[in-house]
């Protein structure tokens, strides 16, 4: 998305650039901007980034490369600035869109890019029933060859949506150290 912030920006297009993020672990959309370590032993520096607390540990989901307390600091910074809108999709969805998307497109997408997929598909469904043309561009950032265990447990029916605890969030917050800047 960044590319197109120079000329949304520069007033040139004006593209809605939504961010997409796991209901289990929604760190833009439930999180606070506020100053956080970036790992759960407060090694790292202090970043100001959206954050569920660094001591949040989500529930096991598929899209295990977004299991992650906090989000981006430059996201994080565009998002503030409402450069940038941000959603969060439950994970059954997302694989219901990916077994779409492979069935028309050929590609099995990676656990993680089937929120934009999911986002995607909510936007065209948008677009079909109001009978507003537009372009929707959406990122692939890998293929799930190696994860098919979570196809599969899609496919059988044994994953769930898993339900997100805002006590423990509550209780990840409060070991945020509190920066007065």
């Amino acid at each position: 998305a960044f590319p197109f912030l120079r000329e949304k920006l520069a007033g040139k297009m004006n593209p809605t650039i939504r961010c997409v993020e796991p209901a289990a672990c929604p760190s833009l959309t439930m999180g606070e901007y506020r100053y956080d370590f970036g790992d759960s032993a407060g090694m790292t520096p202090l970043m100001k980034m959206h954050t569920l607390g660094s001591q949040f540990i989500p529930d096991p989901i598929h899209a295990g490369g977004l299991r992650y307390h906090g989000m981006s600091p430059l996201v994080s910074h565009i998002y503030e600035l409402g450069l940038a809108e941000a959603i969060s999709i439950p994970q059954l969805e997302c694989f219901d869109a990916a077994m779409k998307f492979a069935r028309t497109e050929g590609i099995v997408a990676a656990p993680e890019p089937t929120h934009a997929l999911a986002a995607a598909i909510r936007e065209a469904q948008a677009c079909k029933e109001s009978g507003e043309e537009k372009v929707i561009l959406t990122a692939l950032c890998g293929h799930g060859h190696l994860d098919l265990a979570s196809y599969d447990k899609y496919l059988s029916g044994e994953m769930i949506d898993l339900d997100l605890s805002t006590d423990a969030i509550a209780e990840a917050m409060a070991a945020v150290p509190q920066i007065n800047a």
